[in-house]
């Protein structure tokens, strides 16, 4: 079964569990790719759905592909002049480098507000039968709406969870 069918109804669970939209999209160069969305009636300024690209170095999933990689590939898919998307995004190399290597640390990112003012993210990785990171899953959310107390107690957790079904799905169908 393809990626984006296995874990439709992991996203479908995960958005309805906490009331925001959650996604999974793959590294593709300097971009993440969305293939697959669920969506709340709620509007974010970021308007996505599957097929839609956003530069990987400034959004949640695409610093947790890129920190999954080895330093020495980590760079193929980071621009060398890093354009601030808003106030409070990273544009120092040296920067962003530390939050990838505590991105890999943790398992997981919060971006604050980095790719659109007012919006917080946070994302997993997903991984193959391997223990290959092969995509991300994230969740947005309005700042005014979610305090990041909330992100990190409510949203956090259950983005975790959703990575961890998403991965072992995917070991088992590996398995079958």
């Amino acid at each position: 079964m393809p990626l984006p069918r296995l874990a439709q109804p992991v996203l479908d669970d995960l958005s309805r569990s906490i009331d925001e939209s959650a996604s999974l999209a793959t590294l593709d160069g300097p971009d993440i790719l969305y293939i697959g969305r669920s969506e709340t009636r709620r509007i974010l300024g970021v308007d996505l759905s599957v097929g839609s690209r956003l530069p990987a170095w400034c959004t949640s999933m695409g610093r947790v592909l890129i920190a999954a990689l080895p330093a020495a590939e980590r760079q193929a898919h980071i621009p060398a002049n890093l354009t601030a998307r808003t106030p409070k995004t990273i544009t120092d190399h040296a920067e962003l480098d530390a939050v990838l290597d505590g991105i890999a640390a943790d398992g997981y990112c919060i971006l604050e507000q980095e790719l659109e003012l007012g919006l917080r993210s946070v994302a997993a990785p997903v991984r193959d039968g391997t223990g290959q990171v092969v995509a991300a899953l994230n969740v947005g959310t309005q700042a005014a709406r979610t305090s990041l107390r909330d992100v990190r107690r409510i949203i956090v957790p259950a983005v975790i969870r959703a990575a961890a079904t998403l991965t072992e799905a995917i070991r088992l169908q590996r398995r079958g």
